[in-house]
Parts: C-alpha cells; sequence; structure tokens
C-alpha cells in the first residue's frame, strides 16, 4: 500500500459504506466527509495503517490525532469521560467538537495517535455518511483533514483526489462539507481550555459551562493537534546517528543490526513510524542507560522520525 494506488471512489448509495468500512479494517487509509471537512481515516489501532496517514499527507511532524466514534459509549471504551467534558459531550455530541481526554489504559490505540501522550484527541462527528462508515467499522478511526499538510483543508470528494489520489485506498464520497472549517478543540489539564478555536464558537461552550473557557498560554507545551508536535522524551539520554555503541549504551536499531529493539529490520520507514512511540517508550520503562540510535534516512517518514528523535534528544 503506498504511492501509485488507484484511489477508489465509493458512494453511500451503492454500498460504498461498507466497502469503505471493509478497506478500514484490513488496515487501508480512506477519506470520509465529517460535518467539517473531509477525514483521512485510518484505523486507530493499526500502527501501521496509522503511519502511513502521516505518509500520504508528507506531515513533517508526528502531531496528535483524532480518534472519530460513533457514540458517547465508544468514546468511553477509549478514554475517560466525566466531569466538565461529559458536560460538554452531552451538549454538543455528535457535532463540531474534539475533546481532549485521558486515555483508559485498555484503549489498544497505536501511540502514534496520542504522539506519546497520556491524552487522546476524540470526536463523535455529525456528519450521516461518518456515523454510518464508524458503526459499520466498528472501531476508533482516526482522520485527520484529507489534504497533503500544509495544503488548504478539503470540503469535497474532488479537493481529495486532487491532493491525495494514488496515495489512499478510497473516498467516500458523501457531498460537500457544512461546516467547511476544523472542529474545535477543548483540553481540561487543569481546567477547560480552548486548544483551538473551530467550527463550534467558543461563546456556546462558555453558555454551557456557565463559565469561560481558559486559553492556551503561548509556548505551552503541546497536547492536541493543530498544535507543534509534543516533546515527549525518555528519561535516558539519547544519542543520534550511532554507527556503533559506545560502553553502557543500548542500541534503537533500524536495518539490519543487532538491538533488541529495532524499530524495522527489514529498514521500512512505515514499519519504523508505526513502532517508533512504543519503543521509546520500552526502552524507558526497562532502565535509565543512554540509548543509541542508528542512523534513519531523512527522507519521507523519517524526517519524522528523525524530528522527533532529536527532540527526544536535545538538552533538558
Amino acid at each position: 500500500m503506498g504511492e501509485g494506488l488507484e484511489t477508489q471512489v465509493l458512494s453511500p448509495e451503492t454500498g460504498g459504506v461498507e466497502q469503505a468500512a471493509a478497506l478500514l479494517r484490513a488496515g487501508a487509509l480512506v477519506s470520509f466527509p465529517t460535518e467539517t471537512v473531509y477525514g483521512l481515516g485510518g484505523d486507530a489501532r493499526n500502527g501501521r495503517a496509522v503511519a502511513r496517514i502521516f505518509e500520504a499527507k508528507g506531515r513533517p511532524h508526528f502531531n496528535p490525532l483524532i480518534a472519530h466514534v460513533p457514540t458517547l459509549d465508544a468514546v468511553r471504551e477509549i478514554a475517560v469521560l466525566d466531569g466538565a467534558a461529559a458536560d460538554l459531550a452531552q451538549a454538543f455530541w455528535p457535532g463540531p467538537l474534539t475533546l481532549v481526554l485521558p486515555i483508559r489504559d485498555d484503549a489498544g490505540l497505536s501511540d502514534l495517535v496520542s504522539a506519546g501522550l497520556p491524552t487522546v484527541a476524540v470526536r463523535v462527528p455529525a456528519h450521516p455518511v461518518a456515523q454510518a462508515l464508524l458503526t459499520a467499522a466498528d472501531r476508533p478511526i482516526v482522520a485527520p483533514s484529507a489534504n497533503p499538510s500544509g495544503r488548504i483543508s478539503p470540503t469535497e470528494a474532488a479537493h481529495v483526489i486532487a491532493g491525495l489520489g494514488g496515495k489512499i485506498e478510497a473516498v467516500l464520497d458523501g457531498g460537500p462539507c457544512g461546516v467547511g472549517v476544523e472542529s474545535t478543540i477543548v483540553g481540561f489539564d487543569p481546567v477547560p481550555t480552548l486548544l483551538r478555536p473551530g467550527g463550534l464558537p467558543k461563546e456556546a461552550l462558555d453558555a454551557a459551562l456557565g463559565t469561560r473557557l481558559a486559553t492556551r498560554p503561548e509556548g505551552a507545551d503541546i497536547n492536541a493537534p493543530g498544535q507543534m508536535t509534543s516533546h515527549y522524551a525518555p528519561d535516558a539520554g539519547v544519542r543520534l546517528d550511532a554507527e556503533t555503541l559506545r560502553p553502557g549504551e543500548r542500541l534503537l536499531g533500524f536495518g539490519d543490526v543487532d538491538a533488541d529493539w529495532n524499530l524495522s529490520p527489514s529498514g521500512d520507514l512505515v514499519e519504523a513510524a508505526a513502532n517508533l512511540f512504543r519503543m521509546m517508550h520500552e526502552m524507558d520503562e526497562a532502565g535509565s542507560d543512554p540509548i543509541a540510535v542508528s542512523p534513519i534516512p531523512d527522507t519521507g517518514l523519517g524526517r519524522a522520525i528523525n524530528d522527533r528523535l532529536r527532540r527526544a534528544a536535545a538538552p533538558r
């Protein structure tokens, strides 16, 4: 799967929802409409599918992604929903609102979804085609906007084909999107905070809460999509582009090297991206000895992997 695919255009009226759901369950990428913009969907529990989203978009960093589910019960299967977050969920879901919530220990999401953070951004979209697809897929689906990174967000299936045709398996054509701007994002650490303005006005959220949302301070750590990459780093020191090991170091390998943790023995950047956060966490939990990282090509997804590793290796 990857560049050079024949991207199908599926119609909800002729079995397209079921076809799209089957593709998602098989690890393929399918764009679908929400009330805000078209999303680029992939199985949130399939690390390789999530990594392919970054590859298809040319996304320069592993930003957190939004997990889309059809109901509040489905939200509670992957995240903790209580207090003010539950109040907003009851008031505005389904709708153009994303909430950043603590991940459940048994959520089973790829670490790429949260970019290594203990929270996950979740949304219950209102679009009937999105609702039908999420119900049929029966799993959380991550779906950033279905456009090359940095380009205009798509509000019609033709926009998706123009930007991602040949890079994804299918587009489920549900007509033009009604809202046309991305969802509003609210976090709760420690108080309800506007993390990204969007399709749901802040005033409506303030009214539902009975208090004004806080605003994210300039320069604050990243905790949601639409910001910059988070600065997750292990406690151990990290050394990059290591051709040989120094005494006391552990190797995070790539390619044909002998390492207890190897991002991809075959040198596959999609596989390496899918394994990155999980292996960094595992190495962190396994001890504090310094980590040396094999050289990784700085092309394609390698740029995003190297960006993350440079941040992990930065003085702190």
